[in-house]
């Protein structure tokens, strides 16, 4: 059987650097989305090539649809047709799935990012018709979130091999922390995938990825660039170098037991850039931990 991977590199949907972008809020705890519009310029300048908006790093449980649909269209008016914007739309319920991912593109989305339902656990078969239908609803494409340890249900390899037989499923953003599971995919598939956790950006690079959906990106892009940059143009050692050299902010911020999205809006509001607060239940970053922060940020940016 002829590996669909035997080309110089896979495609890229999306892009190659994107990032999980925080939403910004106002002091009074209204969506900001003149920041919205700073910070996604911001990013883009800096080397993202893509920007996923509404995710868990977007605190989209906690945005209303109408939000979620203004939240894309200010990031359109922002950043133009330069690069493209990846919707969060997953939830827990199929129908509501479906609405979002109708109104995202309806807003100036260029393609869906749909998490696994969360709590219920649906059975592979379950879980594998609730992908379809909203895929089938739009004619937007489609990526996968495989992060079972959030959602409780882990989208298996062979659900995602028949899931790639759709015209419309054409990426996967990976948090699933099983290297071997992802090979078998990447082996015998087309799709696009995507490191989720920054600590592996490097690593599925090196076995074919697409490229990253990162948190860590909200503050550090071009170094995160940095690393994909160094690896097309073939020095794996500088590659390795940068990532290993990022570790201690991947670490502190995602996963020292806070959430990205507090980190990172912590490290925003420090460098003067749009943040804002966050909604409950999250809470913002301690002085220590916000000081702690800062000083591992400081020691990768001046190295």
């Amino acid at each position: 059987m002829t590996n669909p991977r035997d080309t110089a590199r896979p495609p890229r949907p999306f892009g190659r650097v994107l990032c999980a972008m925080v939403t910004p809020f106002t002091e009074a705890g209204a969506l900001d989305l003149d920041g919205a519009r700073r910070l996604a310029a911001h990013l883009v300048a800096r080397g993202c090539d893509g920007l996923v908006l509404n995710g868990t790093t977007g605190e989209s449980p906690t945005t209303s649809d109408a939000e979620k649909a203004e939240l894309i269209a200010a990031v359109r008016e922002a950043v133009g047709a330069r690069v493209p914007l990846v919707a969060g739309v997953g939830t827990a319920d199929t129908r509501h799935t479906v609405e979002l991912t109708l109104a995202a593109g309806k807003a100036g989305a260029d393609g869906v990012l749909m998490v696994s339902p969360y709590y219920s656990r649906p059975p592979q078969d379950a879980l594998e018709a609730h992908f379809l239908e909203v895929a089938e609803a739009s004619g937007l494409p489609v990526m996968l979130y495989d992060i079972p340890g959030r959602t409780g249900t882990r989208i298996e390899p062979e659900t995602l091999v028949r899931l790639a037989a759709h015209p419309r499923i054409v990426a996967v953003k990976d948090c699933s922390y099983d290297l071997l599971g992802v090979q078998k995919v990447l082996a015998r598939t087309d799709l696009a995938y995507y490191a989720g956790c920054d600590e592996h950006v490097l690593a599925l690079y090196a076995l074919g990825a697409a490229g990253c959906v990162s948190t860590v990106a909200n503050v550090v892009p071009a170094r995160v660039a940095a690393i994909l940059d160094a690896f097309d143009a073939g020095d794996t050692a500088r590659a390795a170098a940068l990532q290993l050299r990022a570790v201690p902010l991947i670490e502190a911020m995602t996963a020292a037991g806070l959430p990205g999205t507090v980190t990172a809006k912590a490290l925003l509001t420090g460098a003067g850039l749009p943040a804002g607060p966050l909604r409950a239940p999250l809470r913002p970053a301690g002085r220590e931990a916000a000081d702690g922060l800062r000083a591992v940020y400081e020691e990768l940016v001046a190295g």
